[in-house]
């Protein structure tokens, strides 16, 4: 029985997770909330994953009933994300990977995420509509990589819904994106807004000016809501994910669809999918927001099933880096 611990530090959540064999024994997280208006900037967020990396590890060991001896690998993310909070999480898990004299795995984010949606909703070989604050993909598994059909072609899908909750002054407890989505079941005016999708990939940034620029004025006037506005960003930008995820099922003969990430939680976005895989006699899976949003056990996750293959890493190339592409890791693990 193969334990694996994972340190995920790459934006504004800081988590560590146990994993034995595909169970989560343990999976605390803390996450840096700014005020409402602002976004995080990456050393402050350096600076909170610096100060709860130890609470967190310390919880994350008591809940699991295991000892450093007991755990046989630990695994980091090493990108994408913002460079500071990686750093600062990748020199806590370097630290007790020496301290405990136990081999590390660095993980890439993404494919954390895909893995842990594969563990806990079962899905065999979906089709992954990958939605965060950093990352907008839709990828399928083909060949020892997962390849990228379609993505974002300038900022992401959570950005997108972090930026415009600033613009309307909306808390950022405990995410602009959920609050964003209470807002919008309050919405019943529609504003119409760009709808950017160019073959495969998508546009959020023309979008976001359009909407930033035109909401204080039409909030003012009484025109529309910020409910009206939230549920007309919400429509839009998820029928431009809806619309490549299904082209990307149609091209893979995919009768499996997942989505993994934090803007995974919305369930508006579930909805939406769902109906257009029934359409398709295909099944959704998702999961809630204990394995959507970062957390460490994903990383566990990925990590251990690297580790299973006997893919390491030296501690000469534990580094980070921003960017680190989904179809850059060979797949060992997976048929």
């Amino acid at each position: 029985m193969v334990i694996a611990i994972g340190f995920e530090g790459s934006a504004n959540k800081l988590g560590i997770g146990i994993i034995q064999d595909g169970v989560v024994l343990s999976n605390p997280r803390h996450t840096y909330i700014t005020p409402p208006g602002e976004g995080f900037l990456p050393r402050d967020t350096a600076k909170h994953h610096r100060e709860h990396a130890l609470d967190i590890l310390q919880a994350a060991l008591q809940e699991a009933k295991v000892t450093p001896e007991q755990i046989d690998v630990v695994c980091y993310t090493k990108g994408p994300g913002m460079g500071a909070p990686l750093i600062s999480t990748a020199v806590v898990a370097r630290t007790v990977a020496q301290l405990w004299k136990k081999p590390i795995v660095a993980v890439n984010h993404c494919i954390g995420h895909i893995e842990m949606g594969r563990l806990i909703t079962g899905a065999v070989n979906p089709t992954v509509l990958y939605v965060s604050g950093g990352n907008t993909q839709v990828i399928s598994y083909s060949q020892k990589r997962y390849r990228i059909f379609g993505e974002t072609i300038d900022i992401a899908v959570g950005n997108c819904l972090d930026r415009f909750a600033r613009v309307i002054k909306l808390s950022n407890d405990p995410s602009p994106g959920y609050n964003i989505e209470q807002l919008a079941k309050k919405g019943e005016k529609f504003l119409e807004l760009p709808y950017a999708v160019k073959g495969m990939d998508v546009s959020f940034s023309g979008l976001l000016s359009f909407i930033e620029e035109r909401a204080p004025v039409l909030i003012k006037k009484g025109e529309y809501t910020p409910a009206d506005l939230c549920m007309s960003l919400q429509e839009t930008i998820f029928a431009m994910l809806v619309e490549i995820t299904e082209r990307a099922m149609a091209h893979c003969c995919s009768q499996e669809v997942l989505i993994v990430g934090g803007v995974g939680c919305n369930k508006h976005l579930q909805e939406m999918m769902r109906k257009m895989a029934e359409e398709r006699d295909a099944v959704l899976y998702a999961t809630d927001e204990r394995f959507c949003i970062d957390n460490g056990a994903m990383i566990a996750q990925a990590g251990l099933e690297m580790f299973k293959c006997g893919m390491t890493s030296p501690l000469d190339d534990t580094f980070c880096t921003q960017r680190y592409r989904t179809d850059e890791v060979l797949v060992k693990w997976r048929e």
